[in-house]
């Protein structure tokens, strides 16, 4: 399997700063930081967080339930519990992967 390069956070605070005229990387820095911590404050308060044109981070509420051991096959009790999940808007999905044309 090929291995691919990914944007690492310097490539993308660069990237930030060239795209803004007159932004430093120190200004992109922070305002990666800020969203960041926009984010995480807001998912965590209200469980729902948008990127418009991106997504949603949002907080999900599990229920207990019953599972199996996979090594004994035993039956085990698996806690509710809360998960974060970010969900891709559809704009962005059909930009990266075009949905197929259906043929008539």
């Amino acid at each position: 399997m090929a291995t691919t390069k990914r944007m690492t956070q310097t490539q993308l605070i660069r990237s930030l700063a060239e795209a803004e005229e007159g932004m430093t990387n120190k200004q992109a820095r922070a305002v990666l930081g800020k969203l960041t911590e926009l984010a995480i404050s807001e998912t965590k308060k209200n469980g729902l967080f948008v990127l418009p044109g991106i997504g949603r981070l949002v907080r999900v509420d599990r229920k207990a339930r019953m599972g199996r051991n996979p090594a004994t096959g035993e039956a085990i009790k698996i806690a509710a519990k809360k998960v974060v999940k970010f969900r891709i808007a559809k704009s962005a999905k059909d930009a990266i992967v075009p949905p197929k044309v259906k043929k008539a």
